[in-house]
């Protein structure tokens, strides 16, 4: 209850720390990330014209907002344990905060979160993706073929992954989705969905497990980060496939190796045959100078002869063939 009535008070002295302009930004659809380094140099992203210098804050005003995120989030940070993550009790956006000794000076990073989602077609007219791309992608939806995001940091995978979600209650909003995150990014307008988070005492591996009880049609993960990738593939491999995931490598055929990395957390045993049985159609998409775009899509056959299986989108094909010419 106390910290209920304490949490205006909390949001009052984050705003008064963070100032003004960062507060505004923080209302801003197009920002994407605000960071601040350690030597003080605040640095602000946005949609179409990537990252710009943005001020400077003083280190007593980055410790109080440090210090007042760790208070929402009942943590502690000091220089015994001072790196904190988790949610900004403004917005809910995610938050990254370190202090001396692993920085010489307060140093955060709050990665908004989306407030407004694009569809497929949007990706289509903005050049992010091709018509093909889209219509590969809508095909893998309507054929229930479970789907890997792929990309880099801040490549755009938690917003296409929305963008998917979005097609996937268009074209069967009968269907029930569960949802597993570890911070609250995923935007589903289903009817009939459950969302989950991860906290200090449950991981993603016992949501997964909890899941299966929850007559899930379609089994949705944030971002696989860890052994729970082998716990999500047997799920999706128990009656359960259409599902969508989001993991962290640069290219589509790299989060086939991601996938290996993450599964041998788990078992000892290699589960190149589950990946190539489960793991239907990944998405890879990248941040470029010139905006992001989906690098490429791969169809994912099985595991055969010691290699994987694939078809390869033609743009891809023709990128890779002008890049060795």
């Amino acid at each position: 209850m106390e910290q209920l009535r304490s949490h205006p008070r909390l949001v009052r002295k984050l705003q008064e720390a963070l100032g003004d302009q960062l507060c505004v930004a923080l209302d801003d659809s197009n920002v994407v990330e605000i960071m601040l380094n350690p030597d003080g140099k605040l640095f602000i992203e946005r949609l179409g014209h990537g990252v710009a210098p943005a001020g400077e804050m003083s280190s007593a005003a980055a410790e109080m907002v440090i210090g007042t995120v760790a208070h929402a989030l009942q943590s502690e940070v000091d220089t015994e344990q001072p790196i904190i993550s988790g949610e900004l009790p403004i917005g809910g956006h995610r938050f990254e905060g370190l202090l001396p000794p692993v920085v010489a000076k307060p140093s955060f990073t709050i990665r908004r979160r989306a407030s407004r989602l694009i569809p497929l077609d949007d990706y289509v007219r903005s050049g992010v993706m091709t018509e093909a791309q889209a219509a590969t992608i809508r095909s893998a939806i309507d054929s229930r073929l479970n789907i890997i995001i792929s990309g880099g940091t801040a490549s755009g995978k938690t917003t296409l992954a929305n963008a998917v979600i979005h097609e996937i209650v268009r074209s069967a909003p009968e269907d029930r989705l569960v949802i597993l995150e570890d911070t609250a990014e995923i935007q589903c307008a289903a009817d009939n969905a459950v969302l989950l988070r991860t906290s200090d005492t449950v991981d993603m591996a016992r949501l997964l497990k909890s899941t299966m009880r929850l007559r899930p049609d379609r089994i949705v993960v944030g971002e696989v980060r860890d052994g729970a990738a082998l716990t999500l593939l047997k799920a999706w491999n128990t009656g359960h496939p259409g599902g969508v995931a989001t993991i962290h490598s640069n290219t589509a055929t790299s989060a086939l190796r991601r996938l290996e990395q993450l599964t041998a957390e788990a078992s000892q045993q290699p589960m190149h045959e589950v990946i190539g049985e489960v793991v239907d159609l990944i998405v890879s998409i990248e941040r470029t100078p010139r905006g992001r775009r989906v690098r490429d899509i791969i169809q994912v056959e099985r595991f055969a002869n010691g290699r994987y299986e694939i078809e390869s989108d033609q743009l891809t094909e023709e990128r890779e063939a002008r890049h060795v010419a």
